[in-house]
């Protein structure tokens, strides 16, 4: 036997952390086959020979649970090393790319274009995060350069013609680099653009300060400011997002209540399941399974009865715990996916209130989009969900298992912690991730039977949860500074345009206001009224329709003009008196000629006043009715060519 002694403590490690079944003799297996491939003993395995013993079973396509728990368990035992990775999957992960690596990964054939670019990269490399780093290098190399290169071969200078710039932007607005949705039109081109206009003003401004390395590179941007504001898109973008907040916000308690009940029954068919020995048969909710064969205790498979197919109540438990955890946390605390991923037992911390001395508990959310930690209060709802994680996760033990979590947008594995959110899964406790939070959100959906108008399944994505409780948040009165600061906003417009207005929010909000004021207000101002005051305001009414149109004086105010109606700027007139007008300043200016053939000079001066009033209306009463009137578009006549005459 090879290295009796290694396989001895390697046997009796497994004993103590409760690695049992066929999953122990799996591992035990790889251990054995690298040490038959590689001889020596266990103790002088290595990362690589793990890493290559991997692969080599991934081409032989054997089963992938064995090879990732021989590597825990070596982690476990200290055999890798003190600097191993925590996990095998951080061993074989290539990790964070160099800047070089990122440009040559799109095949730029320019020379100059490559080292400029990876010159500009490495500067902003400081300043940005390894997913902002690797977005603005598709954009620039895919998006940009890779594009021209495509469509202008020998192209060497991005000093682009008028021509060359427009048909770019033009290409632009459809989507040809990915498979998937090739040939789909670009949503937001705005941020192509506006990162494009970004790198050639970056480039301007260090031709600026350092004209020996960066003078060459200072050329108009064929790029203006007012391409890279998308305000239509934007608006559309918004009331979309606000729909789909309106249609789903109504149907939340359905969705919570159907993961509770997904819970329970799980929980009730795993308990029956493990009650009855193997092999025999069992009723749960009407349906009729046999119990598979093996240890009770472990992961409890069954048969159905009618249809034969193979179900696994142990992992169905699992996945509708998780999904009423994930939904239930989401739904209270807002906060995004990946911070629910980031959840750890250190994120509970207690607040004391200066003002009484209560003791508070907090959750603390580690930096994320924002690079900012933020802390959120534990209401008793959400506490108890935490609590019940928590329970589930230590499983008995003292603390909570220690495990490693990768994170998709760096490209690194995160130290050793006890994360709330991870599943025991082949005998090895492992950090969850996104596709299991949108399986698990799915699975509950789809028990739901909830349905969008058009009667497709509804489908719920974590960020709804997020701009659900932002719409909640505000809608109950928290201020929206308040609110941002919970969801971990820089800009309180970002948490506006996460909260969806219902109609009547508005009606009621204006109600509000109106009470608000009217309670500012002196009470005698709203006392009821009497009902001669009220037939004085109604008469004002009738007072107001004269002659030649309607007097607009308000009411209680009064008549300057001294019933000099033609006078008086506030008549509004009728454009149907326009006769009647005329036949007015006629009679004036007769009046006129009347009064200085008799030499009555007096009169003069108050008639001349009234005509030039009487001019003034008449002049009015035509804007309006050339305002109002219908205009002929000049419309072609097809009656002649239907072969009618009228």
């Amino acid at each position: 036997m090879i290295d009796p002694g290694g396989f001895a403590r390697l046997e009796a490690h497994c004993e103590k952390t409760d690695r049992t079944g066929q999953h122990r003799a799996g591992a035990l297996n790889c251990v054995a086959m690298i040490l038959l491939n590689k001889g020596g003993r266990i103790a002088d395995i290595t990362v690589d020979d793990c890493v290559e013993f991997a692969a080599a079973m991934r081409v032989s396509h054997r089963a992938a649970r064995h090879v990732t728990l021989f590597y825990t368990l070596l982690f476990e035992m200290g055999i890798l090393g003190d600097d191993a990775p925590p996990t095998l999957a951080a061993a074989r992960a290539p990790g964070q790319r160099t800047v070089q690596q990122m440009v040559d990964s799109y095949n730029i054939v320019s020379p100059r274009v490559r080292e400029l670019l990876i010159a500009y990269f490495t500067i902003r490399k400081p300043e940005l995060d390894y997913a902002s780093l690797r977005g603005l290098a598709t954009v620039l190399c895919l998006n940009y350069w890779r594009d021209l290169e495509k469509h202008h071969p020998g192209i060497d200078s991005i000093d682009l013609a008028p021509e060359v710039a427009a048909a770019w932007k033009h290409r632009l607005k459809t989507i040809r680099e990915s498979k998937q949705r090739q040939g789909q039109k670009r949503e937001k081109p705005e941020r192509i653009l506006l990162a494009v206009r970004a790198f050639y003003l970056d480039l301007a401004q260090w031709a600026v300060t350092d004209p020996a390395r960066w003078g060459p590179w200072g050329v108009p941007c064929p790029i203006r400011a007012n391409e890279c504001v998308g305000t239509k898109r934007e608006r559309a973008s918004k009331a979309r997002m606000h729909q789909r907040t309106r249609q789903r916000a109504p149907v939340l308690p359905t969705l919570v209540a159907t993961a509770e009940r997904l819970r329970k029954e799980a929980v009730a068919r795993l308990e029956v399941a493990r009650a009855v020995a193997p092999r025999e048969h069992f009723t749960v909710d009407g349906e009729t399974f046999i119990r598979s064969g093996g240890d009770i205790t472990k992961t409890t498979f069954v048969y159905d009865a009618e249809t034969g197919r193979r179900r696994n109540f142990g992992l169905e438990e699992d996945e509708a715990f998780w999904g009423w955890a994930i939904i239930e946390v989401l739904r209270h605390t807002g906060i995004r996916v990946k911070e629910l991923m980031e959840l750890t037992r250190h994120s509970f911390v207690a607040d004391t209130l200066p003002s009484t001395g209560e003791v508070v508990p907090m959750l603390q959310i580690a930096p994320s989009k924002t690079d900012r930690e933020r802390l959120i209060l534990v209401s008793p709802e959400l506490g108890d969900v935490l609590a019940t994680i928590i329970h589930r996760v230590r499983n008995g033990k003292a603390v909570l298992p220690l495990v490693s979590r990768y994170d998709h947008h760096e490209h690194i594995h995160s130290p050793l912690l006890p994360f709330l959110f991870q599943r025991r899964i082949y005998m090895q406790n492992s950090a969850t991730n996104r596709n299991f939070v949108a399986r698990c959100i799915d699975n509950v959906l789809l028990a739901s039977g909830l349905t969008d108008a058009s009667g497709e399944p509804l489908r719920f994505t974590p960020h709804d949860f997020r701009r659900i409780f932002a719409t909640d948040a505000i809608r109950t009165g928290l201020p929206p500074h308040i609110a941002a600061k919970i969801l971990g906003h820089t800009d309180v417009n970002t948490t506006m345009r996460y909260a969806a207005i219902y109609s009547d929010d508005v009606i009621a909000h204006h109600r509000a206001f109106i009470a608000r004021r009217r309670a500012q207000r002196p009470g005698a101002e709203y006392r009821d009224l009497t009902p001669e005051e009220w037939q004085e305001f109604l008469g004002h009414f009738e007072l107001r329709k004269l002659e030649l149109g309607i007097y607009t004086r308000d009411f209680g105010s009064p008549c300057v003009h001294e019933h000099a109606c033609i006078r008086c700027p506030a008549l509004r007139p009728d454009p149907a008196q326009a006769p009647r007008l005329r036949e007015i300043i006629a009679n004036l200016q007769s009046r006129v000629d009347e009064a200085r053939q008799q030499g009555r000079l007096g009169e003069i001066a108050g008639l001349e006043v009234s005509l030039a009033a009487a001019n003034d209306k008449l002049t009015a009463m035509n804007r309006l009715t050339e305002r109002h009137g219908l205009v002929h578009l000049g419309m072609p006549d097809f009656r002649s060519a239907a072969g009618r005459s009228s």
